[in-house]
């Protein structure tokens, strides 16, 4: 029973999308609350006691954290394009790359972006807009150009020695950020070569000749803050409000009125709406199976039957997978389960350096996969589409599946086996 609104939740948005005959069209609010209702009505105690757990979860700080940067995202992305930013960067971009060789490219700036700054969020709100115009200019699907952007976000997520999950995944297992890197290079950074030369092979088959318009250098100046300011670790909340003040003031000096600039930013957080709603509702359902015991079954069925190191290892995987699942959070996914992590670590005689790189790998992974997941739900909302619609276009993360389970059949990297 701990376990079943999440299975609700599946049920209903696979059985609904195939009445719709259309996977991608169906709303994911919609079964989540469907699967909230469930939940609310399965938990023991008083209406009032359910529905304020349901709230806690809903009102959680984290969860409202990602809701502002939704907010602000969503502001800052609506008037860069009213004011003509987003325009000017993707010419520059399409003149700077070759029409075969922007996903490659696209990808490496990604990679190298979340790598400096640490999070996957912050890079989706950097690139997704400049690849959704870039898109608009070229034969590039969208959801295959968002693809690229959140993968190469994932990139860093996994690997940057600022990031909240290696932060995390280090400390629950007590070993340095730098071993834990050099054991976790050796599986995203096959994944990330293989990727690359994907995208150069895909690359080659587009053949049109987007016209390029005029570059308005001062127009580029909000993204490149944005950038930089990243780079440099500033807060995401406060790189995305001096961008609006930026966009702001430039749109000022091109004859926008302050009436036009407010209209501008109050259309990019209504087209936000879907996205905090499921975010709440995936908080509230999510904390109503953790206090229903759901985490605490899964931690206990997979440790219950572990042979050997690879059995050991396997079972490190699914435990941060599933409470990933479960929590839509993989930095809570890792601090949930790296206590047992360890321990397993411990009986076992697993290397700690290993285990926190499968930590962070495999939370990585399955958040770069969750349609109901903050990095998928804000790429479409900036793209335009579906996030289930991107889903089959993540070749990142697919192949770090790939290299992660390969790492631990083989043993490899020896030194950390």
């Amino acid at each position: 029973m701990a376990l079943s609104p999440l299975i609700v939740f599946i049920l209903i948005y696979f059985i609904s999308s195939i009445i719709a005959k259309d996977f991608y069209k169906v709303p994911i609010a919609s079964a989540f609350v469907l699967a909230s209702i469930y939940a609310i009505i399965i938990t023991p105690g008083s209406i009032s006691e359910r529905i304020g757990i349901f709230s806690n979860g809903a009102g959680d700080h984290n969860v409202l954290m990602m809701i502002w940067i939704f907010v602000m995202a969503g502001a800052f992305a609506s008037v860069a394009k009213s004011i003509g930013t987003v325009e000017a960067t993707v010419n520059l971009t399409l003149t700077l790359l070759p029409q075969k060789f922007l996903l490659a490219g696209l990808f490496i700036a990604a990679c190298f972006i979340s790598f400096s700054i640490g999070t996957s969020v912050g890079t989706i709100v950097a690139l997704v807009p400049i690849a959704a115009g870039i898109s608009g200019e070229t034969d590039i699907s969208m959801p295959l150009i968002a693809a690229v952007i959140v993968g190469g976000a994932f990139f860093g997520d996994n690997l940057s020695f600022i990031s909240d999950t290696t932060i995390a995944s280090t400390a629950t297992q007590g070993c340095s950020m730098s071993d834990k890197f050099k054991a976790n290079i050796w599986i995203a950074g096959p994944a990330a070569i293989v990727v690359t030369a994907i995208y150069i092979l895909i690359g080659m088959n587009f053949n049109a000749s987007p016209e390029i318009g005029d570059i308005d250098v001062m127009k580029l100046i909000p993204y490149l803050a944005v950038i930089l300011l990243s780079l440099c670790g500033m807060n995401v909340l406060l790189v995305l409000t001096i961008g609006l003040v930026l966009c702001a003031a430039i749109g000022f000096f091109d004859g926008f009125s302050w009436v036009s600039v407010l209209e501008s930013a109050g259309s990019g957080i209504s087209g936000m709406g879907d996205l905090i709603i499921v975010t709440m509702l995936a908080g509230g359902m999510l904390e109503i199976i953790r206090h229903n015991g759901g985490i605490d079954f899964i931690i206990m069925k997979l440790t219950k039957k572990i042979k050997g190191k690879r059995g050991a290892e396997f079972s490190i995987a699914a435990l941060v997978g599933i409470s990933n699942i479960c929590t839509a959070n993989n930095t809570i996914a890792i601090l949930t389960t790296g206590n047992i992590a360890k321990n397993i670590t411990k009986e076992y005689n697993l290397d700690p350096r290993k285990s926190a790189s499968l930590l962070d790998t495999f939370s990585c992974i399955v958040q770069g996969m969750l349609p109901y997941g903050a990095q998928l739900l804000m790429a479409s909302s900036f793209a335009g589409i579906s996030a289930t619609s991107i889903i089959s276009h993540l070749y990142y993360p697919f192949t770090l599946f790939f290299f992660a389970i390969l790492s631990i059949i083989i043993r490899f990297p020896r030194r950390y086996s």
